[in-house]
C-alpha cells in the first residue's frame, strides 16, 4: 500500500498542478473575448478564429479542471441518500462508484478519444467555418482531460481503500457544504475569542 500511496501523491501532485494553472485559461478566453468584441464595435472587425479560440480555452479549463475538481471532493453529487450516512459509509460509496462507474467511464473515454484526436492531427483537419482553427488541438485536449480524469480515479481509488483500512487520514472530513460552513463559523468564533 506504501508504493501505492506515492503513486496517488505523485498523480495527485500532477493533478493540482495542472489544476491550479488551467484557471489562466479562463483568464485568456475572458480577454479574447473582450479584445474581439471592441474590434468588432470599432473597426467592424471580426473573426472566427478568435471565437473558436475562445471555446478552445474555456474547454481546456473545463476538461483539464476536471480532475482537480474530482481531488479536491468539489465535484457535484446527489446528497439525498449519500448526505445522511456515516463518513465510513460514504466512503464505501465513493470507492463502488470510482471502480464501477468513473473508472471505466474515464478509462473508455480517453482509449476512444485517442484516435480521434489523432486522426485530426494527421490529416491536418481544419473547422468549417471560415476562418476557423485546427481541429486536433481541441481533440487532443478532450483526450488529455480524460487522461487525467482516469488517473486521478486511480488516485481516488488508492485513497479511499487506505482510509477505509485506516492507512490514510480522510482529507476531506467533511463532506457537506452545510458542515464547511459549520466549520467555517467556529473558526471564526474560536478565533475571535483567542484574539480577545
Amino acid at each position: 500500500m506504501h508504493a501505492a500511496l506515492g503513486l496517488s501523491r505523485l498523480i495527485d501532485g500532477v493533478t493540482t498542478v495542472i489544476g491550479k494553472s488551467v484557471i489562466w485559461l479562463i483568464f485568456a478566453a475572458i480577454l479574447i473575448s473582450a479584445i474581439n468584441a471592441v474590434t468588432r464595435k470599432l473597426w467592424s472587425l471580426s473573426s472566427n478564429s478568435w471565437l473558436e479560440a475562445q471555446w478552445y480555452l474555456f474547454g481546456a479549463a473545463f476538461m483539464l479542471g476536471a480532475a482537480y475538481t474530482l481531488k479536491e471532493n468539489e465535484h457535484i453529487r446527489i446528497d439525498i441518500f449519500y448526505g445522511s450516512r456515516s463518513r465510513r459509509v460514504q466512503h464505501w460509496i465513493d470507492l463502488f462508484g470510482h471502480v464501477v462507474f468513473l473508472l471505466p467511464f474515464v478509462t473508455l473515454m480517453a482509449w476512444m478519444l485517442w484516435p480521434y484526436w489523432i486522426d485530426a492531427f494527421r490529416s491536418g483537419q481544419v473547422s468549417t467555418n471560415a476562418g476557423g482553427l485546427l481541429i486536433w488541438p481541441a481533440r487532443a485536449i478532450l483526450f488529455a482531460g480524460f487522461a487525467l480524469l482516469t488517473l486521478q480515479a486511480v488516485s481516488e481509488i488508492i485513497k479511499k481503500i487506505a482510509i477505509i483500512r485506516g492507512q490514510m487520514q480522510d482529507p476531506h472530513p467533511l463532506h457537506s457544504p452545510a458542515d464547511q460552513v459549520l466549520k467555517d463559523v467556529q473558526d471564526i468564533i474560536g478565533g475571535a475569542e483567542v484574539r480577545k
